[in-house]
């Protein structure tokens, strides 16, 4: 076996980190032969809840965890870490502005950037779960400016399997039949869901999506629809946020980062836009993307028509605006 690698879950003692941890620890992020030494950060009133989780870990008898080490401190969290879960953020309440929200995760995102800055290692990869995720990775980044801005990631990945699971619905598929759904922008209600390049194996043989369906009027309509309002149809019949299916996307999102992509098939990741596809730069902003090596690039040449590309202005502006507002925050702090 190797020597073991230090991850960090934030929000270690919340609900998405309750399913993420067992997967993690399981192995079915970073591999079943690569030992783990597990970092739970969280604030100082649930540090109760975060023992009971470390028993529940120990209880578990997983044989890849080395280590469990929980903390309130970030400057114990991030330390000598190699990948990150920022699960942990401000929810938004009832009455909440959108600016009162990310005002409040600045201050989060700031003292966990600054952490990661300090203590962990350059080549960390950080991936944001907590919403706003794509601002709040922006918000992370900015306040580590001793790691690479392509090292900072927010999950659209929960999005993209809710895409998927959707057309192989629509096509009586298994979801491994169905490939290279797109999310792009930000991951909120403005994000577009795209089946144009996505991939269907029917009887064997791999055929395209649109044209499979044949049904422009719902891959323009209720397909975007649906998934950019599940998160909210999951709350109104749980009464509670997506979980399972939050923490099982974090997971295939740092598995293909850590793994690589299969050759044809690309992701959906929120990373720092380089102006591909006429999205803003310096946004963090969702692409498909192919990864070699632990790094990921934007995939180029898709076609996006008329209809695409009002979507990506709708949330191309609504990720400016968010920019905007918690960039004022930052600097005002």
């Amino acid at each position: 076996m190797s020597e073991p690698i230090r991850v960090v879950v934030t929000g270690a003692a919340g609900q998405i980190a309750y399913s993420l941890l067992y997967m993690v620890a399981r192995g079915e992020v970073f591999g079943r032969d690569q030992p783990l030494i597990l970092h739970l950060l969280d604030i100082p009133p649930m540090a109760g809840v975060l023992e009971g989780v470390v028993m529940e870990l120990a209880d578990c008898a997983l044989p890849l965890v080395r280590e469990v080490v929980p903390t309130t401190d970030p400057a114990v969290a991030f330390k000598d870490v190699s990948a990150a879960f920022l699960v942990g953020s401000m929810p938004r309440k009832e009455g909440m502005e959108r600016k009162d929200l990310l005002s409040a995760n600045v201050k989060i995102f700031k003292v966990q950037g600054q952490a990661l800055d300090k203590f962990a290692r350059k080549d960390i990869k950080v991936l944001v779960v907590g919403n706003p995720a794509n601002t709040n990775a922006l918000v992370c980044s900015h306040y580590a400016p001793s790691i690479p801005k392509e090292n900072f990631s927010a999950m659209t990945r929960l999005d993209q399997n809710r895409g998927t699971a959707q057309i192989a619905a629509k096509l009586s598929l298994p979801i491994s039949a169905v490939s290279n759904v797109i999310i792009w922008g930000n991951h909120s209600a403005t994000q577009f869901p795209d089946a144009r390049s996505a991939k269907a194996i029917i009887n064997g043989t791999e055929k395209a999506v649109w044209d499979a369906i044949g049904d422009t009027s719902f891959l323009e309509g209720p397909f975007v629809e649906i998934v950019q309002k599940r998160g909210a149809a999951v709350i109104a019949a749980r009464k509670m946020s997506s979980a399972m299916s939050a923490a099982k996307a974090a997971c295939d999102h740092m598995h293909d980062w850590w793994n690589g992509t299969k050759p044809g098939q690309f992701v959906s990741m929120g990373v720092i836009s380089d102006g591909s596809y006429g999205a803003p730069k310096d946004v963090v902003f969702s692409f498909p993307v192919e990864i070699k090596n632990k790094q990921w690039s934007i995939v180029q040449g898709l076609t996006l028509d008329d209809f695409a590309k009002s979507k990506l202005a709708i949330t191309s502006k609504e990720l400016l605006e968010e920019k905007t507002e918690a960039m004022a925050v930052c600097n005002a702090e």
